[in-house]
């Protein structure tokens, strides 16, 4: 079951930050911000440049989102 407010993308890792930020070019063309989700942290996946991700977007603040899950 998706939570209410939420958009789910794919889009490919352009840039990777300090703090665990990294920076998302979306389907659609649009760059956002990512963060990690706490799955992903805790599991210790590493997300390189190129990387294909999945992203969650919350519909009040649509540049930033969070990295839920990385294609192989």
């Amino acid at each position: 079951m998706t939570k209410p407010n939420i958009l789910n993308m794919s889009g490919e890792v352009i840039a990777i930050l300090p703090a665990g930020m990294f920076k998302v070019k979306l389907e659609n063309g649009h760059d956002i911000m990512g963060h990690l989700s706490g799955k992903i942290r805790k599991n210790h996946i590493k997300i390189l440049i190129n990387d294909r991700v999945d992203v969650e977007i919350s519909t009040y603040d649509v540049t930033k989102g969070r990295i839920v899950y990385r294609y192989k």
